[in-house]
This record gives structure tokens, sequence and C-alpha cells, in this order.
């Protein structure tokens, strides 16, 4: 085992539970460390976003060391302990075998040898612990080698590692495309040849892992990897279906669709889930609903709302929640629409930028526009009325409503709807100056 002198001190509350904790441990003749993601990132003076333990210590041991204890994974051996106000996650070392189903080990066994405990691990680089106590990163699979060469590789055989979780393919993706890393060879092959595997993942955890890429550092080259690995035909065919459908160049002389959707997912500026999967989903129906006309130009009628429908169904098979769906399907369905800004009337504008959706909608144009033809009118147009008008982000009360004509002696009936729309549409063109007016209005449309 190679043992790495190096002194971590950070400032970081939950570093500093976790060395505590692993003190701790170390005091009453545990062994113990810090694990996996959070040595890794150190390694590569990055700030861990958490800090998780491994120990020899069993649940029940942790328990009377700990008193703000609490076991979340009693079959693996997982607990929770609270050190300073911090939260950690504590895994007793364990060693696991027989995967029958591509994610759960038939048998699970505790160990006292932490070496042990990181061959079940999934990559060399995430398999590292840290003795807080001697100063030394521990390295027994040749995680410190490989970080330092960029490449994701697997503990043990590639396969075999694979076959115990089909998941594992997605993060060794997710996970070279964060840290710009490599497959190894053996690693990227492995992948090639289990991909289809990956169909047969459960819709949540798909969405998961799928979506800490597109929220990563560069969700474009997590995709490319996904498409080139044979993931994305595995876990989002039809996304993989987007390659090869070529445009009209004049448009988009970038190239086909998925080249084109790529190239938006690298000018994202935020990491927002929402806009990433809209952007992902926006052009989802072009296959389908590609045509070409007599002048052998290719045509794409009604792939706007072709798209968010099958967006739809993209979605609910990876259990989004109703209000990302809509976000979503929404997005895609409107996207088309911001070409025409400068033409609409003045209502149907207000009402698009008073939506709750529109931030999200019009930094999609955004991308949309970078990504093709580059022309930007209508997005310099939206910004400039936001400018000039930012109470327009909010559309104004009625000034007419349903008990108001009740009150002026008109009996309810299925014209109300109507007339209310018809007058408040009106109202947000500024051809109404007063409530009194309004009112008036909607009282002659009864007459």
């Amino acid at each position: 085992m190679r043992r790495l002198k190096r002194k971590f001190e950070l400032h970081e509350p939950g570093f500093n539970a976790a060395v505590s904790a692993a003190l701790r441990l170390r005091e009453h003749g545990f062994a113990a460390g810090l694990v996996g993601g959070s040595v890794r990132d150190l390694l590569l003076g990055k700030v861990p976003s958490d800090f998780d333990l491994v120990t020899s210590a069993k649940p029940e041991e942790l328990a009377q060391l700990f008193a703000d204890f609490r076991a979340v994974g009693a079959s693996f051996g997982v607990s929770l302990i609270g050190v300073g106000g911090v939260s950690l996650e504590v895994a007793t070392a364990r060693e696991e075998r027989n995967y029958l189903d591509g994610r759960h080990p038939e048998l699970v066994r505790y160990t006292a040898d932490l070496e042990c405990d990181v061959q079940r691990r999934d990559f060399t680089i995430n398999a590292l612990w840290y003795d807080p106590a001697e100063g030394e990163v521990c390295d027994c699979v040749g995680g410190i080698d490989d970080l330092e060469r960029g490449v994701v590789r697997t503990v043990g055989d590639a396969g075999r590692r694979f076959n115990e979780d089909y998941l594992r393919m997605l993060r060794a993706v997710r996970f070279a495309a964060r840290l710009r890393f490599e497959l190894f060879p053996e690693t990227r092959r492995a992948i090639q040849a289990l991909a289809p595997k990956a169909a047969g993942l459960a819709g949540e955890r798909i969405n998961a892992e799928v979506t800490r890429m597109l929220t990563g550092p560069d969700p474009a080259r997590a995709v490319r990897m996904l498409f080139d690995t044979g993931l994305l035909a595995a876990v989002l065919p039809e996304v993989a279906a987007l390659d090869g459908v070529e445009q009209p160049p004049e448009f988009h002389p970038e190239g086909d669709v998925l080249t084109h959707t790529l190239l938006m997912l690298s000018h994202m500026a935020c990491a927002d889930a929402n806009l990433a999967w809209s952007v992902l989903l926006h052009d989802i129906s072009k296959p389908e609903a590609r045509t070409v006309g007599e002048d052998g130009r290719a045509r794409f009628y009604a792939h706007e709302s072709m798209g968010a429908e099958l967006a739809g169904k993209i979605l609910d098979r990876l259990h989004f929640s109703s209000a990302d769906r809509d976000s979503i399907t929404q997005a895609v369905r409107n996207h088309m629409r911001f070409a025409s800004v400068r033409d609409m009337r003045a209502a149907k504008l207000r009402k698009l930028i008073a939506d709750p959706n529109f931030p999200l909608e019009l930094e999609l144009h955004r991308l949309d526009c970078i990504s093709c033809h580059g022309l930007m009118e209508c997005f310099v147009f939206l910004l400039d009325r936001l400018a000039a008008e930012p109470e327009h982000r909010r559309l104004p009360e009625p000034w007419v409503r349903g008990r108001d004509l009740v009150a002026a002696g008109v009996k309810p009936g299925p014209r109300f709807k109507t007339v209310l729309e018809e007058v408040f549409e009106l109202q947000l063109a500024g051809e109404l100056s007063t409530p009194e007016e309004a009112l008036e209005t909607a009282l002659e449309r009864f007459r």
C-alpha cells in the first residue's frame, strides 16, 4: 500500500468535524479515516462539498461513542453522526459479494481491514482514505497515480465492477466530465460492452446522474461521452437519435441537431437543472418532424408542440416532479415563439414577459440563437423592453372581475369568461384608461 505524507489544513466545519470524529475513533482503538470523494478533491486542491468516514467500528459501537447517532443503512452499516453541529456519514468497513441484480450484493460482511473495504469501491480515485492521525493518504489501488494521470479507472476488473451496479457506468462518465479526466481504456471498453444494461436502471437513478452531468462544469462533454460509449442510446435513446439529423445550413451552419444541442450546453452560463434539460430536449422531436420539400430544404413543422409531448413522456419516465416537468415542457413548447416577439400584440407580449417561466425560456432562446444563426435581435428587443418597462415583469390586477359584472346587473353565464378576457387584453394593451372605462366596455359587450 502506498502512503503519501500529506497534512491537510482546511478551515471548513465539515473537515474539522470529520477529523475530530476520526481521531476519537482512533483513540478508542478503531481504524478510521476520511474516505472517497473528499480525499480525491483535497488532493486535487479543491474544497470538498461533504466529508465521509470509513471505520472498523460497527454501528452499535458508533452509537456508544456519539450521542448524536442515527442508523440510515442498517444492512450496509451506514450511519449518520453529529459532531459539532455537522452531520457526517460513516460507513463501517465491509466486503460485498455476489451481486445478483445489477445493484444489490447478496453477501455483506463487516471487516476491520480498511484495505478490504476500498476493494469494493467503484473507482480508484474514489478509493483513497486519509488518516489524520498520521497525516497520510493511504492508497492500495493506484488511485494517486490515476489522479496524476487524469484517468477514471475501476477498482479491479471493470466488467465485474459495472455488473455489480450498472449505474457505475454513468458515474464513470460524470467523474470524467467533471474532473476533465479521460476514461481508462479498459474502463471505456467495458462500458461500451455493457452500455445496453443501463437501460434497465430505475428512472430516478438515471435522472439524478444525468442531472449532475448537465449541471456540472462541462455538460456538453458529458453528453458527448455518453453518446460515444453507447450509454446515451441506452438511457436517453430519443437524444441519441438527434445525431445525423441534418438541418438547413443557412440557419444551422453548426451541423446536425445533436451538434447544435451540445453547442447550446457548452454555452450555458448557469448550472440550472431545468434550463439544462430544456436545452437537451428542446429539439427532441426533430427526427420525427423532419420533412424535405421540393426545394430540397429540410423543415421541422410543429416540432415544438410535438417535442413538448415527447419531452413530457421522457420526463415522466425519469420521475421528474410535476413542477419541473411542467416548466421544461412549457419551455420546449414555447421556444419558437420568441422569433416573433417584435410583431406580437402588446397584451400577448406582456403575458409572455410576466409568465413565471419567462426567465428560463428567454435564456433558452439566447442559447438557441448563439448556437446556430447568431441572430440576436429578438433577444435584445426583450432586454430593452424589460429595461424600459420593468413593471411588466408582473401582470397587473384585472380592473374588472365577475363580481363587478354581477353587481352591475349582468346575469352570470358562459360569456363571462370570454368578455373578462377580452377586457383584460384591452387593459394590458393600454387601450383602456381607468377601471370605470373597463367596466363600461365590458357592459357594452352584453348589451
